[in-house]
C-alpha cells in the first residue's frame, strides 16, 4: 500500500470517507526532513496496510488541502479516523514515534 498519493481530487473518497484510519504525510519535494521521512512512511504503509491507509500529500500540488487542514510547517502528519483529524505531528518523526500514534 506504499506510494499512495492523496490529492484534491481523491482526498474526500480516500481519506474522509475511508473505512480505515488514515495517516496523511503532508510534504514537499524540496523539503529535507520530508525526504528523510519518506522511506519511513513507505515502511509503515507496508507494515500497517491491513489496518491503516497511509500515504502522502504534496503541499505544492494541493495547496487547498494544506490550507483546509492548517498545515503551516512540513512535514506534518495528520491522523484521521471517521473523517476527522484525531492527532497531528509536526516536523521529522522517527519510525517508533509514528508507530506509537498508530493505535
Amino acid at each position: 500500500m506504499a506510494d499512495v498519493h492523496f490529492t484534491q481530487d481523491n482526498f474526500e473518497e480516500e481519506v474522509l470517507k475511508s473505512n480505515k484510519p488514515v495517516l496523511v504525510d503532508f510534504f514537499a519535494q524540496w523539503c529535507g526532513p520530508c525526504k528523510m521521512m519518506g522511506p519511513i512512511i513507505e515502511e509503515l504503509a507496508k507494515e500497517y496496510g491491513d489496518s491503516w491507509k497511509i500515504g502522502k500529500c504534496d503541499i505544492d500540488e494541493n495547496p487547498e488541502l494544506s490550507e483546509q487542514f492548517g498545515v503551516q510547517s512540513i512535514p506534518t502528519l495528520l491522523f484521521f479516523k471517521d473523517g476527522k483529524v484525531v492527532d497531528k505531528a509536526i516536523g521529522f518523526q522517527g519510525k517508533d514515534a509514528i508507530k506509537a500514534r498508530l493505535v
